[in-house]
C-alpha cells in the first residue's frame, strides 16, 4: 500500500483552513471547514482554483476531491483517442 494521500498535500493554516500544495510549494486548491446547524454539524468546503467545487463530510473526503481535480487537470478531457474498433 502507498504511503502517500492527498491529505498529505495539505498544510494547515489559518485555523480551520487547509492548502493544497503541489510539488513546487503552489497551492492548486483550499478547503474551509464549517460548521452548519447551530454548530452541531461540520463540512468541509472544497475550493480548486478559487472555484468551489463542492463540500465534503471529513477533510480526508476534501482533499481527496481537490486533488482528483487537480491530476484531472493533467490530463486530455474526453474519452480516449483510440476507439478500439468499436464503431
Amino acid at each position: 500500500m502507498a504511503d502517500w494521500h492527498p491529505i498529505l498535500s495539505a498544510v494547515e493554516g489559518p485555523t480551520g483552513t487547509w492548502r493544497m500544495l503541489d510539488e513546487q510549494g503552489r497551492m492548486y486548491g483550499s478547503v474551509e471547514i464549517r460548521r452548519i446547524m447551530n454548530g452541531a454539524d461540520v463540512r468541509y468546503k472544497t475550493v480548486y482554483r478559487g472555484e468551489v467545487i463542492g463540500w465534503a463530510t471529513s477533510l480526508k473526503v476534501a482533499c481527496e476531491r481537490i486533488h482528483a481535480a487537480y491530476v484531472r487537470s493533467h490530463g486530455p478531457n474526453g474519452g480516449p483517442v483510440a476507439d478500439w474498433g468499436k464503431r
